[in-house]
Order: structure tokens, then sequence, then C-alpha cells
């Protein structure tokens, strides 16, 4: 006996032709948007960083949360950079506990911390404001086992300027005013001869030359699958 039952329509399926050509066409938009550099944000901030073993690595916790051990080294860069740990430098005084804490001795019930404050150069300071200093500056705080870096960092370097959303702002008053704001973009000028090869761009979006890839690679693709359902139709 045959069964009653009705049968579902089976769903469409694309052919692998077409199927690999729009994976293509998807791949590529990815990738070209990826690569584009107009999408990426520059920010002046201060970066934190952490220096245990004597090497600097960015810090994946924020100063006021963060409670380092006896013995530790922070460090505090003002930079100018796109994304963080990949693009920011780290201060530019090595993470050394030993030279930076050997003039204050150990207390009982106390920790020490050893802080390297890198202003950063005058290129990267805000309009109108000048680096309290060239070098950068070391300093030993002795604060309570529970401190964390925030408040070993007020032991030494204050008045610190914080906003609403606990972002540190400011080191010793510096810069006066301003907290982590996308910047414009600090790429040189170009020369007439970049400027001659180079087609003009205003820097707010993705390129001509990013655009014109993408429309390529989907007109491919669009042109594959007309062909498909050309042939399917004869």
């Amino acid at each position: 006996m045959r069964s009653t039952r009705p049968v579902r329509p089976s769903r469409p399926v694309l052919p692998a032709p077409v199927a690999g050509v729009i994976g293509i066409v998807l791949a590529l938009a990815v990738t070209l948007l990826a690569a584009s550099p107009a999408l990426a944000s520059t920010y002046r901030y201060w970066s934190f960083w952490d220096g245990a073993g004597g090497t600097w690595a960015y810090a994946t916790q924020g100063p006021s949360s963060l409670r380092p051990a006896d013995g530790s080294v922070q460090g505090f860069h003002f930079v100018v950079s796109k994304d963080a740990a990949d693009q920011a430098a780290p201060p530019r005084t090595a993470p050394d506990f030993a030279s930076i804490c050997s003039a204050t001795a150990p207390a009982a019930g106390k920790k020490r911390i050893a802080l390297v404050i890198d202003f950063g150069t005058p290129a990267e300071a805000q309009a109108g404001e000048t680096p309290p200093q060239d070098a950068p500056r070391t300093a030993c705080a002795q604060v309570g086992p529970d401190a964390t870096t925030a408040e070993a960092l007020a032991e030494v370097a204050k008045p610190l300027r914080y906003n609403s959303a606990a972002l540190l702002c400011a080191i010793s008053g510096y810069p006066k005013q301003g907290c982590g704001e996308p910047i414009a973009d600090t790429a040189p000028t170009p020369t007439a001869t970049d400027t001659a090869a180079k087609p003009a761009s205003d820097g707010g979006g993705p390129s001509a030359g990013l655009l014109a890839g993408i429309a390529a690679v989907a007109a491919l693709g669009a042109a594959a699958l007309w062909q498909s359902r050309r042939r399917r139709a004869r």
C-alpha cells in the first residue's frame, strides 16, 4: 500500500558552481573591508602596561581593578595609536623593580609597587600642551596589601583625573583636557609625487578602489547566477 503522507517539497539548492562563486564573493568582500585603513580610528590616551618578568605586556585589567602583588612593576604611557595593544608602544623605560624601588625599604603590612610613567613626546601631545618631562618618570609606591594600581599611582603622581566611566584621563594633571577621544589620522602630508600617483580620498570611509573591488566581485557572482539559471531553463 502506498503511503498517503504528503511529500514536502525539497528546498532549492544552489548549484555547486554558483555556491562556490558566492562564497568567493563574500570572502573577498570581507577581506577588502578588513584591509581598509579608513575604517580604523586613532585615539590619544593613557595606555596601561604590566611589567611582569621584566617585559612590558598590555594590561588585561584596568588600574582601578588590578591589585598587583608586592614587587610588581606597572607602566603608563601617553600614546597615539589605532588599536590598543596591537599598535600602542610600551613605556620607554624597562620594567626593573630592583632599580626603581632600591631606595624604598620593605615595611611590615605594606607592599611596594614600581611605577613607570611615560608622558610621551611633543608629537603625541594635544594641541597647546607639552609633556611635563621628556624622559619617563619612575617611582616606588608603598601601599597597603590590598591596594590597586590606581591607589599606588595616586600615592606618587597626583592629581589624577578620571571620567564618568572610570577611564584614567590624566596623570599628574596631564593632559589638562580630553579623555581618550578619537582624533584625526596622523598620517604625514603626501608629497607632490604621492599626490600625482594616488587618487584623492576624503578619508571618511572606504576608498574608491575598495568600493570598486566589492562591486566587481558582486557583479561576478550575479553573472554566474544568471548563467546557471539560463542553463537550467533550456
